[in-house]
């Protein structure tokens, strides 16, 4: 199974990116390929952009990456409430290729924070709209307080609740 993942952060050191990272390693000989949103940034979508640029290659390239995968695992960092700009910015440029931009893949969607809420309002966003841009969500967790349940130095999550949570999540994949 060829996993893509990434975490919908342009942060250079995400904690939702350990978190998608360590996600796919639980996926048993699975051929995992880890994206970073910053390798297709784009200027900030617009109609009038649109128009003056086309497609943006970086756009092609992303929905290419979807279209390869046998599955997904996005991790969602949470901004205000809601989606990073970085990534509503690729997002918005991919959809405009194929509004069905995560082409029936099935998917795990994560997020996680410092705080204790873990992102919830972004996952829920995000576990809401995605059948509608043909993204087969298969489960969805959400990891609070990220720096006491994670051990970012040995990469692994350090709570045995969460940890079963995340596997039971993997495993519908």
């Amino acid at each position: 199974m060829k996993v893509l993942t990434f975490a919908a952060s342009s942060s250079s050191k995400s904690i939702n990116k350990q978190l998608a990272n360590y996600a796919a390693s639980l996926i048993d000989g699975a051929d995992i390929e880890t994206l970073d949103i910053n390798d297709y940034e784009m200027p900030l979508f617009s109609e009038d952009k649109e128009r003056e640029l086309g497609q943006p290659e970086q756009a092609k390239q992303f929905f290419a990456k979807l279209g390869q995968a046998d599955a997904i695992i996005i991790s969602f960092a949470e901004h205000n409430g809601s989606y990073t700009a970085a990534y509503k910015n690729l997002f918005d440029w991919t959809s405009r290729i194929d509004q069905k931009l995560f082409q029936n893949k099935p998917m795990v969607l994560l997020a996680t924070s410092p705080g204790p809420g873990g992102a919830s309002s972004v996952l829920a966003a995000a576990k809401g709209s995605a059948p509608y841009f043909a993204g087969n969500v298969k489960a969805s967790l959400s990891i609070p307080s990220f720096y006491d349940n994670f051990d970012s130095e040995q990469q692994v999550l350090r709570n045995e609740e969460l940890i079963s949570q995340l596997k039971e999540a993997i495993a519908q994949l």
